[in-house]
């Protein structure tokens, strides 16, 4: 049973919700644009903000949801780690989206931000309150979709390292944004390598400025 609901994880992980929400909006095959992932940021790129907040919206449940499942069926603090770690893999490699591609077959998906934020929603509930508007502050201070989405982790691994120690929670589940982060990391490598760079794409606050900054420049 545990491992069938790892594996229920995966699958539901693997639903292409932005890829379907994009189809029905403009018609348009996410994956042709931009990054060509089939997360929340690229869907607005394609279909505008409602439908990439609906996206990031879904696949946050899509993560959740494997926590309930997890639960309901009483499969125990691990399972209920690896669940949510199964979706956010099943998101990033989804089945429903295998190719072949120069003679090898390979997996398209997302980067597993709004996942991973998911599944810590699902571990506790309240921590989305925590995420989200973290995510957002660092998305509009720092201007990287790639930073935001590798912090979303690294926020849940430090929520439940602290109601562990203070009891509230198994420690196990820090164990969740562990993995998370490593997935994550693993996810955005290109970006990390644009990052390094100093060719990766500015968002939020941070972009305009650059844009102020540069017709300054001109006008000097």
């Amino acid at each position: 049973m545990q491992v069938l609901v790892v594996l229920i994880g995966y699958l539901i992980g693997s639903i292409p919700v932005g890829l379907l929400i994009v189809k029905m909006r403009t018609g348009k095959d996410v994956r042709d644009v931009e990054s060509g992932r089939t997360g929340g940021t690229n869907v607005m790129r394609a279909a505008g903000f409602w439908p990439g907040f609906a996206t990031g919206v879904l696949d946050i449940l899509k993560a959740a949801s494997t926590v309930w499942i997890a639960r309901a069926f009483n499969a125990g603090h691990l399972v209920e780690v690896l669940a949510p770690i199964a979706a956010i893999i099943g998101h990033n490699y989804s089945i429903f989206l295998a190719e072949r591609k120069d003679g090898k077959i390979r997996f398209r998906g997302g980067a597993g931000g709004a996942a991973s934020a998911g599944g810590a929603m699902g571990l506790w509930a309240p921590s989305i309150l925590i995420v989200f508007p973290a995510g957002l502050f660092i998305f509009f201070a720092v201007g990287y979709a790639s930073v935001t989405t590798m912090s979303v982790a690294l926020i849940a691994m430090v929520i439940f390292a602290i109601r562990a120690w203070l009891g509230l929670s198994p420690w196990i589940y820090v164990l969740y944004g562990a993995l998370a982060e490593l997935l994550l990391l693993w996810a955005l490598r290109p970006n990390i390598k644009r990052l390094m760079a100093g060719e990766e794409r500015l968002h939020g606050w941070r972009a305009k400025e650059k844009v102020w900054g540069e017709g300054e420049a001109r006008e000097e």
